[in-house]
């Protein structure tokens, strides 16, 4: 029985659970190209992730309108739904992570920058939506960083703010975390190297995501 101070633990998605962020960027890219526009460098491409789609595009292409906003979304879409994302696809040993999380009585959770369609076809793929007492995705609250979609959570869990940690990959993961006024957790196998994930002030760095487990047992606070 793994025990901690924690026991709502919020989880990113992509980057996170999930092993997309590569796909993610030659979505965008190609995207960008079948629009007819230049292509976002694998870098800026990834700065975005973990933002709603349109807020994405927003701060990738400030330039255009809003009919070639939605052209560009349409299209990436379309990219990313065409290659089937199975439980082989999810970062190693995060099943057997949620297993032992979920035994030991943790309430678990996934805040996203994904779509609600996006993210039911992602559970649907793997399969672990069982795992997850609730969710929320960027079309249906507010995109990262507002601290809306963690509030909503905690409020739907009737957990308070010092028994829930956000555990993510990207600075808009750990800034929504801090204005929240939750703790986070930050994994660096991801969107962001932990230079950039510092600055956010997370409690603890992983390598991988299925290292949270010896985190928790090593910083029992119950």
């Amino acid at each position: 029985m793994i025990k901690s101070k924690f026991d709502l633990l919020i989880f990113d998605w992509d980057g996170t659970l999930m092993d997309t962020i590569d796909w993610i960027v030659y979505c965008l890219q190609n995207a960008a190209v079948d629009c007819g526009y230049k292509a976002p460098e694998e870098g800026t491409a990834k700065d975005i992730i973990g933002l709603s789609i349109h807020q994405a595009m927003a701060v990738l292409f400030p330039e255009l309108d809003q009919l070639e906003k939605q052209r560009l979304i349409s299209r990436y879409s379309e990219l990313y739904f065409s290659r089937p994302l199975g439980v082989e696809d999810l970062f190693p040993g995060v099943l057997d992570l949620l297993e032992a999380l979920k035994q030991s009585g943790f309430l678990l959770a996934v805040a996203t920058g994904k779509s609600r369609k996006g993210l039911q076809h992602a559970f649907e793929q793997t399969g672990i939506a069982g795992y997850f007492v609730a969710s929320r995705c960027a079309d249906e609250t507010a995109s990262k960083p507002d601290p809306l979609m963690l509030k909503q959570i905690m409020a739907e869990t009737g957990l308070q703010k010092e028994a829930t940690v956000m555990i993510g990959d990207s600075i808009h993961d750990l800034e929504m975390a801090s204005n929240a006024g939750i703790a986070s957790i930050a994994v660096t196998c991801g969107a962001h190297a932990q230079s950039r994930l510092s600055q956010h002030s997370p409690i603890e760095f992983l390598q991988n995501t299925s290292d949270l487990i010896t985190f928790l047992r090593l910083n029992n606070g119950k």
